[in-house]
């Protein structure tokens, strides 16, 4: 796979932590949905339990990237939408079973009032290019 070029911090930018400043390559854009912690039937999955939460999406994610002939070392951009940003360390866990955590790909994380089902305590949406 060709690795896609990361700028983990340009000149005048503060660091990042966990993710890289700017990502970019050439290819085909593949946009996955906001996926949440339902598994294949619908159910939820971790209720109350952002950890167990953290990991169906990024599975979730894993199987719609997959779908579209990209994996992890595609992704350029996650966002993150979460009801509790103290819930935030054990989505990075989750996440860094699935990332090159030596180039993460760039990331913006938004606190939310609510998401589309009160149970649910996280969604993620990727951008990834395919060469």
């Amino acid at each position: 796979m060709k690795r896609l070029t990361h700028i983990h911090t340009p000149e005048g930018v503060a660091p990042g932590n966990g993710y890289s400043q700017v990502v970019h390559g050439t290819g085909r854009l593949v946009a996955v949905s906001g996926q949440v912690a339902l598994d294949e039937q619908g159910a939820l999955v971790g209720e109350g339990d952002p950890a167990a939460q953290a990991r169906q999406v990024f599975e979730n994610l894993r199987r719609c990237l997959a779908a579209a002939g990209a994996d992890f070392g595609n992704v350029v951009k996650l966002t993150y939408f979460v009801t509790d940003v103290a819930h935030l360390p054990a989505i990075r866990a989750a996440r860094d079973a699935y990332i090159d955590t030596a180039y993460p790909p760039a990331s913006s994380a938004v606190q939310v009032a609510a998401l589309f089902r009160p149970e649910l305590l996280l969604e993620v949406e990727a951008l990834a290019l395919v060469p």
